[in-house]
C-alpha cells in the first residue's frame, strides 16, 4: 500500500508539473520534495519512472522534475542505496546526454543531479561518466562540464581519478572543433588544476598523501601546449578567456624548467589578450597567478619580460574606473597585485619605469601611475625604503597639476608617504604644503557630478580628502609631529591658505597639546630659529579677525580660538592664566548658538571685550603698538571679506585706544586715512568705526587728525606737477568727503559725553556743514547719518537741557531739502528714513521750531512716505525692511512734534494733516495714515496729564472720522481704526477725571472685537462694527452725539462702499441704543425704508424694514402670517428677512409658530401620481401649503430670540417636524416649482434651495437649536445623521441616531415627545409608522427610558406592532426589544421569556424574502443571551444553533457575520455546562469557522475570531482554548498558515478521532465560491494530515480525498492549485 500510494501521489503531482502558472509548478516541485523528505527512494523512483515513461515531455518540465530529484538526493544522500543511486545516475546521465544539441537548463539540472550523487558515490558517477568519456570520441559537452563541477565539489574524491581522466582527455583536445567544446575542456582543466592545488595544500587531510605535483606535470604541460599554442589563437573571445582562466592555475602545475622555458612566449601571449578584450579581469587574474608561479620558481627569464609587462599593466591601471562596473574595479585590484609581485622581485626596474611616467601631462597616465606608486609604497615598504628620495623628487611635476583627479591621487600618495616616513626626508615639506593648499580650495569651486568621467564627486572631493588626510596625519602618525610643528604655523597668515584655516587650526591644536605633554620647552615657539614663521602679533591678529565670522569655513571661529588658547605663552608671557578663563567662555557662547541664532553684533562685542582685556593684562605699550602696526598691515588681506575687514578696523581702533603713545596713534590714523579704499562703502563704515572707538581715549588727537586730513591736498580734484598728472575725479573726492563726514559722526557718537558738547558745533558740525550742497547720494547718507549721531549724542548728554543748538533750524531745513528731493513713486535708498531720524533727534532740542516750520515738516514727511506704492510680491526682504524702518521713523518724527504740543488742539492738528490720507482712495495710503494716527493717539494717551476737568470737545468729530474705517477693505486698516477709537474713548475718560490705569469693561471689549476684524467675511466685519457702535453709544457723552451723527452721515458718501455700509450699521445701532432722543423720527424713518424696500439694495434699509414688520405683526399676527405664506416659493431674501423679524418677541413668536404648525398639519403631506400607483417610477409630489409652512418655521426658528416660544411648543414641534421629514423622503416639488427652480438657477440664488425633505430637516435642526439642544444638532452633524435622515437608504439609521442623541442630551423632553409619537403609531402612512417605530425602538437602547419610567409603555407599544404588515416595522420592533440589553440590562431577566419568544420568532419570519428580519433577530439575540436567565435559554440553544447554521455560508456578508457571531454567543452561554447535543454543533462548526477566517469580508473574519475564542472552552482542551485566545484577539495580526498549523496540531493531538469528520467537512469547501476559502480548505486538510498519527488513517477516505485534491489541481485560481499540491505532498504520511 505504501509504495503504491506514494507512487499515486507522485503521479498526480507529476501530472501537474505542466501547470501554466510558474508559482504552481514551483509548489508542485516543493510537494515532490516533501514526498522525497518522507519517502526519498519511492519519490525518486516515481520521478525516475515518470521521466522514462514520458519520453515526449518537453524539457522545461523535465527540468523541474530533475531539480526536485536533486533536492531530494542532496538532503538524503546518506540514506540512498547503491542500486537506487545507480538508477538515478543512469537516468541523469541519459537526461543529460539525450539531446546532442545544448539545452542548458535541462542538461544543467541533470548534471546537478550527478554532482549531488557524486558527493557520496563518486566511483559510480565516474564509472557512468567515463563510459561516456571514451578515447577516440568527443564526449557530450555536459559530461565534461559535470567532471569540472565534480572536481570543484568533491576535491578529495576526484583528484585520484585525474591521472586517468587526463590521459583520456588529452587526445580529445585535438579532436575538439567547436568552440563550446573547447570552452568546456578549458573549464575542466581549470577546475582540475585548482582542485589539485587545493589537494596538495591539504595533504594532511587527503585520502592519499603520496600524491605529488609532478604526477600531473606531464599531462598538464601537454594540455597547456594545446591551449596556449592553438586555442589561445582563436577568434572567439569566449574561448580565449576560458583558455587564459585555465592557464593561471595550470602554470603552478607545470614543471619548473618547462615554465621557465615557456615564460618568454606565455607572458607575451597573455599580455596580447589585453588588446582583444574589453573586460580584462580574467586576463589580469591569470597573469598574476603566472607571475606568482614564476617568482616561486625563481625565474631568470622574467627580467627580460619586465618592460612589456610593466607597459601592459600600466596601461590597464590607467583605464578609468566606473563605479557601475565591478569587473573594472576587480581588474584594477588584480593589476595592482601584479605590481606588488614585480616590486618584490625587481624594485629598481619598477621605479625606473614608473617615476618618469609622473612627468607626463596626460591625466589618466598620471593618475594611474600615482595609484601604483601609492600601492607599492604600502605593499612593498621594505623594498622601497632606500628609494624614498627618488620617489619624493619625482613628485615635483604632479604637485603642479591642476586636474582634480590628479590632485586626489597625489593627496593619497602623500598620505601613504606620511605613514612610511617619507615626509621626514628633504622635500617632505613641499608635500605638506601641497596638502594645505588643497585644504584651502573653496567649497563652492568643488566640481559637481556630471557623469562617470566628470571631475571628482562631491562626497570624495579633493578638499574633503585633503582635510581628512591632514588631520589623520597630524593625530595618528606620531613620527609626523616634529615635521608639522611648528611648520604648519607658517600657513596661518597667507591669504591663499584662508580656506584651510579650520583644518590647520585643528591640527595645530592637537600637535601643541601633544608637545605640552612632553614639556613646556618643547612647546614654546622659537621664533628666532624659525624666521619663516609669522610673528605672535600676526598670529593674534589673524586668528582674532577670522573669529569674527565664526561659522564660515566649517567653523573656523571656534578652531581659531582653540588655537589661541594653546598658544598664550608664545603670544605674550602674561596671557596664559587670563586666556584660560576668557577663551572657554567665548567657545561656550558659540556652542550655545547656531549660525542662524548668533547675533553678529553681540559676538563682535564679546571679541572686542576679549581684545581690550588682553591689552589690559599685557599692559605693554610696545607690544600694543606692534600689534596695532600688524593689524594695519593685514588690512589689505581682507579686501574680499568686508565683514572681517570692518571688524579688523574695530580691533585697530580698540588697540590704538589702549596705546599710550600719541605719536603712534596719530601716525597710524594718518596712514589709515591715506590707505583706505574710500570707494567701498563697507570700508568707509569700518574706518569711521575705528576712529569712533579710538576717540573714546584720544578725542583731541582724532579730531586734529581729521582736521589735518581735510586740509591736505587729498581733497583737491587735481594734484601733481602743473596739474597734468593724477587727475582725481569728482566722484573720488566725494567718497573721501563721505569717509571724513562719517568719521565725524562716529566720533560724536563714541566720544565721552562730557567732552562732546564742547566740540560738537565748533569742531564737528562746522566741518560737516561745508558739504551740504552735494548731490551725491552716498555723501548725503553720510551727512545725514553724522547729523543723526551728533544730535543723538547731544540728546543723550546729561547737559542736553541747557544746551542751545544755534544751528538747529538750519539743519532741519537741510534735512527737509533732502527729503523733498527723494522720488515719491519709489523707495530705493534710506535717505528719507535717516533724514527723518535726524529731525526726530533735532526737534526736542532748544530752541523750539516755528509753527510754520513744523507744518512744513509734517507735510513734507507725509508726502514723501505715504504715497510710495507697495513693493510687488517677491521683490525681496531688503525693500520691505527699508519700508518698515522708514514708516517707523515717520512715527517717531510725528511723535516728537506732538510731544511739543500735548493738547486736544495739538492732537486735532495732527489728525487734520492725516485726514486726507485716511480717506484716500488708495488702500496703502489709508492703512499707513491709520497706523500713524493710532500711534499718535496711543502716545497722547500714555502721556496725558489733565490738570482740570475739561471736556474733550472734538471727541465726536474724531470718532466719527475713524469709526467707519472699521469696515475698510484692508484688514490692517480696520484694526488700526479700532485702535484709534479705543484710544479716543480712553482720552475722553481721562478728561472726565478717571485715572490713567482705570479700565472700562465696555471699552476693553474693543480689543476683543479688533481681532475679529481680520476675518474677510463682510458679515463678521459688520457685526463687529455694530458691536463697536454699541460701545461708542454707551460711552459717547450726549453733547457729542449730534456731531458724531453728522460726521457719520458724511461717511455715507465714502468712496469705499464697505465704510459707507459700516456707517449705516453704526447709525442704526446708535438710533436703537439712544433712540429716546430721536423718538419722533422713527415713523418717518420706517416709512422711508418701507417705500424703498423693493428697489433699494442697501443693508440698512432691509434692517429698518424688519423693525416695521415686527410692529405690524404685533397687531395683526394672523393676517401677516397668511400674507407671507402667500409669497411665491421659494421665499426670496426679503421675505426670509421679514419672517425672521417675527421672532423678536416671545409672545409674538409663540402665536406665529402655533399658526404655522396648524397650516403644516392641515393638508396632506404629498400627493401620489398615477405613475406611482402603477408601480412605475416614484411619483410623490409635495403639497404647497405644508411646504411653505415648513420653510417659514425654519426661518422663524433660525432666530435666536425664538427660543422661549420653541420651548413652549417643544413636543408638538418635534413630533410634527420629525414625521414631516419622514413624509418628505423621496418627495419631489410640483412641476411648476421645479421649472421655477431651474429658471432661478442662473440668477441670484435663494438662501436655501427648495427641496421638501431638506427643508424639513433644516426646520428640525433650527427647532432643536432654539430648543436648547445644540448638543443634539452637533452630535447628528458629527455622525452624519442629518444627511442620513434625508435619504431613503439611510432614513432609519438617521432616525436612530437622532433618538440616541435626544436620549443623551434631551432626556427630560422625551416623555411628552413619546406621548405625541405614540399617537402616530396607527398612521395611515407607512413611512410615518417606520419613523416613529424606529425612534421609539432606539430609545430603549438608552438608560433614560428606564429612568423616566418609559420602559413598560415602550415595550407594550412595540409588542403591539409585532404583526404590522410592514416588514420594516417588524424588524424595527425586534431591534427595539433587543435594545433593552443596552439601555436597561437589569430589566432583561424580568422580561426574558417575552423577549426570547419575540426575537426567536423573528428567525422564523416567513414573509421576509430577504431574511432581513432574521438578520435583525440574530443580531438582537446575540445581545440578549448574556442577560437572560439560563433556565430560559437552555431549552432554546440547540434549536437556535441548528436554525442559524445554514447562514454560515450565505452569499450575504451580513448574514454570515451575524450568524457566526451569534454562534459565538451561544458557545459563551454554554461555558461550564455544554450539553453533548450542543457539543456536536460546536465540533460541526469548527471547520466553517476556521475556513471563514479567510473570508473576503473583514466583519466575517472578525466574527469567526470571536466565535472560535468562545468555542475553545467548550472543547475541553485548555491548550487549544489558550491558543485560540492568544492568536485570535481582535486587532492582532494573524499569519493564517502558522495559526492553522498550530490549531490542527492541537486538534490532532487531543482529538485524533475527529480527523475523519473534520476532513469530510473541509471537502465541502473545496467547491466554495470564495477563492481564499477554497484555498484554505486543502490547507486545513494538509495540516490535519501532517499532525495526526498514521494509525488514524482509516478515518479518512484517501481515495475520495486524493480525487478531490486532484480536481483542485485544475482549479482556475493558481493559489488553490498551489495549496492542493502542497497538501498532496503531505498525504505521504498515510502511505
Amino acid at each position: 500500500m505504501t509504495a503504491s500510494y506514494v507512487k499515486k501521489l507522485s503521479a498526480i503531482l507529476l501530472d501537474a508539473i505542466t501547470d501554466k502558472d510558474p508559482l504552481v509548478r514551483e509548489q508542485v516541485c516543493g510537494a515532490l520534495c516533501a514526498l522525497g523528505e518522507a519517502q526519498p527512494e519511492e519519490a525518486l523512483s516515481a520521478c525516475e519512472e515518470y521521466l522514462w515513461q514520458h519520453e515526449k515531455l518537453t524539457h522545461p518540465y523535465r527540468t523541474m522534475i530533475l531539480r526536485a530529484m536533486e533536492t531530494v538526493v542532496s538532503g538524503h544522500i546518506s540514506e540512498l542505496r547503491k542500486d537506487k543511486a545507480r538508477a538515478i545516475i543512469l537516468l541523469a546521465s541519459s537526461e543529460m546526454t539525450r539531446a546532442k544539441e545544448l539545452v542548458c537548463d535541462w542538461q544543467q539540472a541533470a548534471s546537478n543531479v550527478l554532482v549531488a550523487v557524486g558527493k557520496r558515490f563518486i566511483g559510480k558517477v565516474m564509472e557512468e561518466l567515463l563510459s561516456k568519456f571514451q578515447p577516440g570520441a568527443l564526449p557530450h559537452y555536459f559530461v565534461v562540464q559535470t567532471l569540472a563541477s565534480l572536481a570543484a565539489s568533491n576535491v578529495f574524491g576526484m583528484v585520484p581519478f585525474l591521472t586517468s581522466i587526463l590521459s583520456t582527455m588529452l587526445p580529445m583536445l585535438g579532436m575538439a572543433k567547436h568552440d563550446t567544446m573547447k570552452v568546456a575542456f578549458c573549464c575542466v582543466l581549470q577546475h582540475f588544476s585548482e582542485s589539485t592545488l587545493e589537494y596538495l595544500a591539504n595533504l594532511d587531510q587527503a585520502p592519499d598523501p603520496t600524491v605529488r605535483k609532478d604526477t600531473f606535470a606531464t599531462d598538464i604541460f601537454s594540455a597547456y601546449d594545446i591551449l596556449f599554442n592553438h586555442w589561445l589563437l582563436s577568434r572567439e573571445a569566449k574561448l580565449r578567456l576560458a583558455v587564459v582562466e585555465a592557464l593561471g592555475p595550470m602554470s603552478h602545475l607545470l614543471p619548473s624548467e618547462k615554465l621557465e622555458e615557456q615564460l618568454p612566449k606565455l607572458l607575451p601571449g597573455v599580455l596580447a589578450l589585453y588588446k582583444k578584450h574589453a573586460e580584462t579581469f580574467h586576463v589580469s587574474k591569470s597573469l598574476g597567478q603566472i607571475l606568482e608561479a614564476a617568482v616561486t620558481v625563481g625565474s631568470r627569464t622574467l627580467e627580460a619580460q619586465l618592460d612589456s609587462l610593466l607597459a601592459a599593466l600600466h596601461a590597464q591601471i590607467c583605464v578609468p574606473v566606473e563605479s557601475s562596473s565591478p569587473l573594472v574595479v576587480s581588474n584594477q585590484k588584480e593589476v595592482l597585485r601584479c605590481f606588488t609581485v614585480l616590486a618584490s622581485c625587481a624594485p629598481d626596474r619598477l621605479l625606473a619605469f614608473l617615476l618618469p611616467k609622473l612627468d607626463t601631462n596626460n591625466e589618466r597616465t598620471r593618475v594611474g601611475t600615482l595609484q601604483v606608486v601609492r600601492h607599492v609604497i604600502n605593499s612593498a615598504a621594505s623594498q622601497m625604503e632606500v628609494k624614498k628620495p627618488f620617489i619624493l623628487s619625482s613628485m615635483r611635476l604632479p604637485l603642479l597639476d591642476t586636474n582634480s583627479k590628479v590632485k586626489r591621487a597625489v593627496v593619497q600618495v602623500i598620505s601613504a608617504m606620511a605613514h612610511h616616513g617619507y615626509l621626514e626626508q628633504p622635500g617632505g615639506e613641499a608635500m605638506v604644503e601641497y596638502i594645505v593648499q588643497q585644504c584651502a580650495l573653496p567649497p563652492k569651486m568643488e566640481p559637481r557630478k556630471l557623469g562617470p568621467d566628470s571631475e571628482d564627486l562631491a562626497t570624495d572631493s579633493v578638499r574633503a580628502i585633503s582635510v581628512s588626510t591632514l588631520y589623520l596625519v597630524s593625530t595618528t602618525v606620531d613620527r609626523m609631529s616634529d615635521v608639522l610643528w611648528p611648520y604648519l604655523l607658517k600657513f596661518l597668515t597667507p591669504v591663499r591658505f584662508t580656506g584651510a584655516l579650520t583644518p590647520l587650526c585643528k591640527s595645530l591644536v592637537h600637535l601643541a597639546q601633544k608637545r605640552q605633554e612632553v614639556g613646556a620647552d618643547a612647546f614654546l615657539i622659537q621664533y628666532d630659529s624659525n624666521v619663516t614663521l609669522p610673528s605672535p602679533y600676526a598670529i593674534t591678529t589673524r586668528l582674532l579677525t577670522v573669529s569674527s565670522n565664526p561659522y564660515l569655513g566649517d567653523g573656523r571661529g571656534a578652531a581659531a580660538l582653540r588655537l589661541l588658547n594653546v598658544l598664550p605663552h608664545s603670544i605674550h608671557p602674561s596671557l596664559g592664566q587670563r586666556w584660560a578663563t576668557t577663551i572657554p567662555l567665548l567657545l561656550e557662547h558659540l556652542d550655545e548658538c547656531t549660525e542662524e541664532t548668533l547675533s553678529q553684533k553681540e559676538w563682535e562685542e564679546k571679541l572686542l571685550a576679549f581684545l581690550r582685556d588682553t591689552l589690559a593684562v599685557a599692559s605693554d605699550n610696545t607690544w600694543t603698538c606692534q600689534l596695532s602696526l600688524e593689524m594695519c598691515r593685514q588690512l589689505s588681506c581682507y579686501d574680499a571679506e568686508p565683514q572681517e575687514k570692518n571688524f579688523l578696523y574695530k580691533c585697530i581702533g580698540t588697540t590704538l585706544g589702549a596705546a599710550s603713545s600719541k605719536d603712534v596713534v596719530r601716525k597710524q590714523l594718518q596712514e589709515l586715512l591715506e590707505t583706505a579704499r574710500h570707494q567701498e562703502e563697507a570700508e568707509r563704515e569700518g574706518l569711521a568705526r575705528c576712529f569712533g572707538i579710538c576717540a573714546i581715549s584720544h578725542l583731541d588727537d582724532v579730531l586734529a587728525q581729521l582736521e589735518n586730513f581735510m586740509r591736505s591736498d587729498v581733497f583737491r580734484k587735481s594734484t601733481g606737477i602743473f596739474n597734468i598728472f593724477k587727475d582725481r575725479s569728482e566722484n573720488e573726492v566725494e567718497k573721501l568727503k563721505s569717509t571724513v563726514i562719517l568719521c565725524y559722526g562716529h566720533v560724536a557718537a563714541q566720544a565721552p559725553r562730557e567732552l562732546v558738547l564742547a566740540k560738537v558745533e565748533s569742531d564737528i558740525l562746522r566741518n560737516i556743514f561745508q558739504y551740504f550742497s552735494t548731490k551725491d547720494p552716498a555723501l548725503k547718507l553720510c551727512l545725514i547719518q553724522s547729523v543723526c549721531m551728533a544730535s543723538q549724542a547731544i540728546c543723550s548728554s546729561a547737559q542736553a537741557s541747557s544746551f542751545h543748538f544755534s544751528r538747529k533750524a538750519e539743519l532741519v531745513a537741510q534735512m527737509m531739502e533732502f527729503i523733498k528731493a527723494e522720488p515719491q513713486d519709489s523707495l530705493r535708498t534710506p535717505i528719507r528714513k535717516k533724514a527723518m531720524l535726524a529731525c526726530t533727534y533735532l526737534v526736542p532740542l532748544d530752541p523750539a521750531l516755528d509753527e510754520q516750520v513744523q507744518v512744513d515738516m509734517i507735510h513734507s514727511c507725509l508726502h514723501s512716505v505715504l504715497p510710495v506704492p507697495p513693493e510687488p510680491e517677491g521683490e525681496g526682504d531688503h525693500q520691505e525692511s527699508l519700508y518698515l524702518d522708514t514708516m517707523h521713523t515717520l512715527e517717531e518724527v510725528l511723535t516728537s512734534l506732538l510731544r511739543r504740543n500735548m493738547t486736544p488742539q495739538g492732537l486735532q492738528t495732527m489728525v487734520e494733516h492725516l485726514s486726507p490720507w485716511i480717506k484716500s482712495p488708495r488702500g496703502h495710503e489709508r492703512v499707513r495714515a491709520l497706523g500713524l494716527s493710532a500711534c499718535l493717539l496711543q502716545y497722547f494717551l500714555e502721556h496725558l496729564h489733565v490738570s482740570a476737568l475739561v471736556p474733550f470737545h472734538n471727541l465726536g468729530v474724531l470718532i466719527g472720522l475713524f469709526s467707519p474705517r472699521c469696515a475698510d477693505l484692508w484688514p490692517a486698516t480696520r484694526q488700526e481704526a479700532v485702535s484709534c477709537v479705543y484710544a479716543l474713548l480712553y482720552l475722553h475718560l481721562g478728561y472726565e477725571g478717571f485715572s490713567r490705569d482705570y479700565r472700562d469693561d465696555a471699552v476693553e471689549r474693543l480689543l476683543t472685537l479688533k481681532e475679529g476684524l481680520v476675518h474677510p467675511d463682510p458679515a463678521i466685519v459688520f457685526h463687529t462694527c455694530h458691536s463697536i457702535a454699541q460701545i461708542i453709544a454707551k460711552r459717547l457723552p450726549p453733547e457729542q452725539l449730534i456731531s458724531f451723527l453728522l460726521t457719520m452721515f458724511e461717511g455715507l458718501g465714502d468712496p469705499d462702499k464697505n465704510c459707507s455700509r459700516a456707517a449705516t450699521v453704526m447709525i442704526n445701532c446708535l438710533l436703537k441704543e439712544r433712540g429716546n432722543m430721536l423718538l419722533e423720527k422713527v415713523p418717518e424713518i420706517v416709512s422711508v425704508l418701507r417705500s424703498k424696500l423693493q428697489e433699494a439694495r442697501e443693508e440698512y434699509v432691509l434692517q429698518a424694514a424688519q423693525h416695521s414688520v415686527y410692529l405690524l405683526a404685533s397687531q395683526h399676527c394672523a393676517a401677516v402670517v397668511s400674507s407671507l405664506l402667500g409669497s411665491p416659493l421659494p421665499f426670496d431674501s426679503h421675505t426670509c428677512i421679514l419672517w425672521r423679524a417675527l421672532a423678536v418677541e416671545p409672545g409674538l413668536t409663540t402665536q406665529v409658530l402655533g399658526l404655522l404648525l396648524e397650516k403644516m398639519s392641515r393638508d396632506v403631506p404629498f400627493k401620489e401620481t398615477r405613475a406611482f400607483l402603477l408601480s412605475s417610477s416614484p411619483g410623490r409630489v409635495a403639497t404647497l401649503l405644508p411646504l411653505a409652512a415648513t420653510c417659514a418655521l425654519c426661518e422663524v426658528m433660525s432666530v435666536l430670540a425664538s427660543g422661549p416660544a420653541v420651548l413652549e411648543l417643544y413636543p408638538q414641534l418635534f413630533t410634527a417636524l420629525l414625521l414631516r421629514v419622514g413624509c418628505t423622503v423621496g418627495v419631489v416639488l410640483p412641476r411648476t416649482l421645479q421649472a421655477k427652480e431651474r429658471r432661478s438657477a442662473g440668477s441670484a440664488p435663494a438662501p436655501r434651495s427648495l427641496e421638501p425633505c431638506s427643508s424639513a430637516v433644516d426646520a428640525l435642526q433650527a427647532m432643536l437649536l432654539r430648543g436648547g439642544n445644540e448638543e443634539v444638532v452637533q452630535r447628528m452633524e458629527l455622525e452624519g445623521g442629518w444627511r442620513l435622515l434625508g435619504t431613503s437608504a439611510g432614513h432609519e439609521e438617521g432616525v436612530a441616531r437622532l433618538a440616541s442623541a435626544m436620549a443623551k442630551f434631551a432626556g427630560p423632553r422625551l416623555p411628552l415627545v413619546m406621548k405625541e409619537l405614540v399617537c402616530t403609531q396607527s398612521s395611515v402612512y407607512e413611512i410615518q409608522r417606520v419613523t416613529s417605530t424606529g425612534f421609539l425602538a432606539e430609545l430603549l437602547s438608552s438608560s433614560v427610558a428606564d429612568d423616566l419610567l418609559l420602559l413598560e409603555p415602550l415595550l407594550h407599544n412595540l409588542a403591539a406592532r409585532q404583526k404590522d404588515p410592514c416588514a420594516s416595522v417588524r424588524r424595527l420592533v425586534l431591534r427595539g426589544l433587543a435594545n433593552i440589553a443596552s439601555g436597561s440590562p437589569d430589566k432583561v431577566r424580568a422580561h426574558g421569556p417575552q423577549l426570547l419568544t419575540a426575537v426567536i420568532g423573528g428567525l422564523d419570519d416567513r414573509d421576509d424574502p430577504h431574511s432581513l428580519v432574521a438578520l435583525e433577530a440574530m443580531v438582537g439575540l446575540a445581545r440578549l443571551l448574556d442577560l437572560v436567565e439560563p433556565q430560559d435559554l437552555r431549552p432554546l440553544l440547540l434549536h437556535v444553533a441548528i436554525r442559524i447554521r445554514p447562514f454560515f455560508d450565505s452569499e450575504k456578508m451580513e448574514l454570515r457575520s451575524a450568524s457566526i457571531r451569534l454562534f459565538g454567543h451561544l458557545n459563551k452561554a454554554c461555558h461550564g455546562g455544554c450539553a453533548d447535543a450542543f457539543l456536536e454543533q460546536v465540533v460541526g462548526g469548527l471547520v466553517p469557522l476556521l475556513l471563514h477566517l479567510r473570508d473576503p469580508q473583514a466583519p466575517v473574519t472578525s466574527a469567526c475570531r470571536f466565535a472560535l475564542r468562545m468555542s475553545g472552552p467548550n472543547l475541553k482542551c485548555e491548550q487549544l482554548a489558550a491558543a485560540l485566545q492568544q492568536h485570535l484577539q481582535d486587532g492582532r495580526g494573524l499569519h493564517f498558515g502558522e495559526f492553522l498549523n498550530g490549531t490542527c496540531k492541537l486538534l490532532m493531538h487531543h482529538f485524533p478521532d475527529l480527523l475523519g469528520r473534520l476532513v469530510s467537512t473541509s471537502l465541502f469547501y473545496f467547491k466554495s465560491s470564495w477563492e481564499d476559502v477554497r484555498a484554505a480548505a486543502p490547507m486545513l486538510t494538509g495540516f490535519l494530515v501532517l499532525h495526526v498519527e498514521a494509525e488514524h488513517r482509516p478515518q479518512v477516505d484517501l481515495e475520495q480525498l486524493t480525487t478531490a485534491l486532484q480536481l483542485l489541481l485544475k482549479d482556475p485560481a493558481p493559489l488553490v492549485r498551489m495549496k492542493a499540491a502542497e497538501t498532496l505532498g503531505r498525504l505521504v504520511k498515510f502511505a
